[in-house]
């Protein structure tokens, strides 16, 4: 039987490509690689970041969490919108290429968090909204999921 294709955010599979230079590993995941084939993905890297980069997050957002012009910027106030715009790109165009229909992504990041994300005063805040690579998968079809519905695979 065919196994069905997920993208993930790689970080979550122990690679070291978050902001920081770590990992968000969720060992979870790693059982699930006998029921789906798990296809790592890490938008910010594919939108050209280096890593480690500055922590970034989104800017110009209303109160209803939609993004009426997307805007990101890094700590040093250096606007990274195009990147994490080609990076998105790029994802989707992964997706396409596997078929896949679902991703487990990583909350609370300005690429992949899901429903809820950082307000872009880097003081921890967070606020109702999703990342860019997170809208731009949910706009074309493919059912977006935070690490913490795991357990429902």
């Amino acid at each position: 039987m065919k196994k069905e294709n997920i993208l993930v955010s790689a970080c979550l599979l122990g690679i070291n490509c978050r902001y920081d230079g770590g990992n968000g590993l969720q060992e979870d995941l790693i059982g699930l690689m006998e029921k789906y084939n798990l296809i790592p993905v890490c938008p910010e890297q594919l939108g050209g970041l280096e890593t480690p980069r500055e922590p970034a997050e989104q800017l110009n957002r209303d109160d209803t969490g939609n993004l009426p012009g997307i805007r990101v910027v890094n700590r040093s106030g250096k606007d990274v919108t195009d990147s994490f715009v080609k990076g998105a790109e790029e994802t989707l165009k992964l997706a396409g290429l596997y078929g896949c229909k679902r991703a487990i992504l990583k909350e609370r990041s300005p690429s992949c968090g899901h429903g809820i994300i950082y307000d872009g005063t880097f003081s921890g805040t967070k606020v109702p909204g999703s990342g860019v690579t997170a809208r731009l998968l949910e706009e074309n079809g493919i059912k977006v999921s935070g690490e913490s519905a795991i357990g429902s695979f």
